[in-house]
This record gives C-alpha cells, sequence and structure tokens, in this order.
C-alpha cells in the first residue's frame, strides 16, 4: 500500500511540474511518466487519463478547501474592519506561502490565465465561494444602494492588491533595496498595510498620512 501511494505521490509531483511548466497541450504524459520514473500504464491505472491526471494534480495544487470561504476566523458578531483585516492576512498568508512548491501557484496561475474546459469548474466554484464572503463583509459597510457592478470592483480592487504583492514580487526586489523587501515586504506588514488601505478607503479608520 506505501509503494502505491508512493508512486501515486511521485506521479502527482512530476504532473504537477510538467503541466505548469509546459501547459495543459503541451505536456504529454510520457514526459510526466519518465520524470516520475513510472511505466507508462501506471498513469492509466491510478488515474484513467491524461485529462483526468490534470484535474487530480489541479486539486492537490488548488488551496485547502477548508478556506476563508468555508471556515471564516471571525466570529459573526465581530466588526466588518476586523473581518476585512482577518480576510486580507489570511489571503496574504496563502499566497506568499514560500514553502508550497513553486509549481502549485504556476499551475493555478495558468489556469486563471486561461482556464482549461475541464478545471473551470473546480475554480470557479472555489474562486465564487471566497468571492462571497468577501462581499458578505462589504455589505456590511457599503451603502444598501451602492450598484453590484460596483461592490464587485472595490472587492476585486482589494483582491487585487493582494494578488499583486504576490505577482510582483520579483519585480519589487529589483526597483528596492534587499534590506527593505526584507524588513517590510513580509506577510504580516504587508497585511496590516493592505488592510490599512482598504480600511482607509471605505472610511473604516482614519485615512493614510506620511509618518513625521
Amino acid at each position: 500500500m506505501a509503494n502505491s501511494e508512493d508512486t501515486r505521490t511521485r506521479i502527482l509531483q512530476a504532473a504537477g511540474e510538467t503541466f505548469a511548466a509546459r501547459g495543459y497541450k503541451a505536456a504529454t504524459v510520457r514526459e510526466i511518466c519518465r520524470q516520475a520514473g513510472v511505466n507508462l500504464a501506471a498513469v492509466n491505472y491510478y488515474f484513467g487519463d491524461k485529462e483526468k491526471l490534470y484535474l487530480e494534480t489541479l486539486r492537490h495544487a488548488h488551496p485547502d478547501q477548508n478556506d476563508m470561504a468555508h471556515n471564516p476566523s471571525w466570529a459573526p458578531d465581530d466588526p466588518p474592519a476586523q473581518k476585512l483585516r482577518a480576510y486580507v492576512g489570511r489571503f496574504l498568508s496563502r499566497l506568499m506561502d514560500t514553502e508550497a512548491d513553486a509549481w502549485k501557484m504556476q499551475l493555478i496561475q495558468r489556469e486563471i490565465l486561461n482556464p482549461t474546459p475541464a478545471c473551470r469548474e473546480l475554480l470557479q466554484s472555489y474562486f465564487r465561494a471566497n468571492f462571497g464572503t468577501l462581499l458578505g463583509i462589504l455589505e456590511e459597510v457599503l451603502p444598501a444602494d451602492m450598484p453590484e457592478a460596483k461592490r464587485h470592483q472595490i472587492a476585486f480592487s482589494i483582491i487585487g492588491q493582494c494578488v499583486y504583492f504576490r505577482a510582483a514580487s520579483k519585480v519589487i526586489q529589483m526597483i528596492i533595496p534587499p534590506e527593505e523587501y526584507d524588513s517590510h515586504f513580509g506577510v504580516e506588514e504587508l497585511s496590516d498595510h493592505v488592510a490599512d488601505v482598504c480600511l482607509a478607503a471605505l472610511g473604516l479608520r482614519e485615512p493614510l498620512v506620511a509618518a513625521g
């Protein structure tokens, strides 16, 4: 049993790295099997076919389903500012997770930019749930008559700030001194920064002013 599980894990790891680097269409089962050190029949035995292997690989790379959308880290009666701060902190922590395999983020980014039909439903259900959690927080502070499109724009602006610090991390490190990046661009300080900017824009705290 242990050997069987080890083989399956090696295939998933090889598939993840290959799909992330080459994309679904360009990656081949033969290449994945060669990298995993297994014969071609192993993919059919454990997963069925290339498409099912890809789906399982994406699930393996996928953020934990027991996530912000399903297990918010706040009490129902917490103030919206506290909920938003918790949401941003947890979202950024997940995005900036340096212990996760690099291919996992790369594969998910591929799917976000160019979703494959087979995986659209999986990602859509996950992102809709998390987006719905954020909209629920915003509903507590935004005017009742604000158009839905404007609510969506605000929510995506909050998400966008978090995603930028992950997606552009290498560019940021080219622009600012290394000691500044190491000291001020960790998850905790970035979470506070993004939350402060969002809360100030929503009128839930004093506007930000330059220190000194």
